[in-house]
């Protein structure tokens, strides 16, 4: 294999291993900019990616078992959205526990259950598949990749541009000043849940239905963890967080190509290279960037 070819191949696997990280981070990054640390990505990813094949194996149709994927996704950010902003739980309690309980669920389900493998179909754009080194990567995917040329934007204006948005950051910075005006705090915090849901239930739907086709024990392994990580290394940013999301997908397909290249390396380095980037990028960035003013800060008013 010549070095363009092999250069393309890990390419092309580090996007299809960045898509469902970007998903998720497009949502978690609202959710944290509204001062919500959602521990529970991990949760929603990992419950979308079993749904998502459950659904798919009972209709037959991938496309239905990503939308059941988006649609636990949001049961799982209404359900840590009431629990912490209504409830008054510690939110990152609801989402420790909301983790343990999908994967001991998930596993349960998956050893008296078997079902039929899916996969949504690819989409190659015509011309552009044909660039070299990066046509294949960028131009020929699975169709639900091309969602992100839409919800990175859409993201991008939401909470930047939007009066959404502006209610959104307002809450995350300073939540008892936006009280005053108005804002109803914790009904925010509830709505960037509920679109974090949406988009980490997207993300892990496409882990299953698009890129593997089938559902494994722990599938997500830790991704919702990097994800979070990616929102840190991006400094809640949105374009950094995807160039974090992208750093981490490569470096997930390095340790994947490496070894069918003919590269020696430690297998247990190479299989704990993505986590060890991850927290390499928390411990250098939470230093030099500053997070939210309130994130992580719960805010208590009876009336929201």
């Amino acid at each position: 294999m010549s070095v363009l070819d092999s250069t393309t191949t890990i390419l092309a696997s580090g996007v299809r291993l960045t898509v469902p990280l970007a998903f998720a981070a497009c949502g978690e990054y609202v959710a944290e900019r509204a001062g919500t640390m959602n521990i529970s990505v991990e949760a929603m990813m990992l419950g979308a990616a079993f749904t998502s094949i459950a659904t798919a194996s009972a209709t037959g149709s991938a496309t239905v078992g990503l939308v059941a994927g988006v649609v636990t996704g949001l049961l799982l950010g209404f359900v840590h959205g009431n629990f912490s902003h209504r409830a008054q739980i510690n939110t990152f309690v609801v989402g420790l526990v909301l983790n343990a309980l999908v994967l001991g669920l998930t596993s349960y389900l998956i050893t008296t259950n078997e079902f039929v493998s899916h996969q949504v179909h690819m989409l190659s754009i015509p011309l552009l598949q044909d660039i070299p080194l990066i046509g294949k990567p960028l131009f020929s995917e699975r169709w639900p990749a091309f969602l992100l040329l839409a919800l990175i934007p859409l993201t991008w204006w939401l909470v930047e541009r939007s009066r959404w948005g502006l209610e959104l950051r307002a809450v995350g910075e300073n939540p008892q000043a936006a009280d005053v005006t108005g804002i109803k705090v914790n009904m925010r915090r509830r709505q960037a849940l509920l679109w974090c849901g949406a988009l980490a239930g997207l993300g892990g739907a496409y882990l299953a239905v698009g890129e593997v086709g089938s559902f494994n024990q722990n599938m997500t392994a830790g991704r919702g963890y990097i994800v979070i990580a990616a929102v840190i290394f991006g400094a809640w940013r949105l374009g950094r967080t995807m160039l974090g999301c992208l750093v981490f997908g490569l470096s997930d397909a390095m340790r994947l190509a490496l070894p069918a290249l003919g590269v020696t390396l430690n297998a247990q380095l190479l299989v704990a290279a993505p986590y060890l980037l991850a927290l390499l990028a928390m411990l250098l960035f939470t230093t030099q960037h500053r997070e939210p003013g309130a994130l992580g800060r719960p805010f208590e008013r009876g009336s929201t």
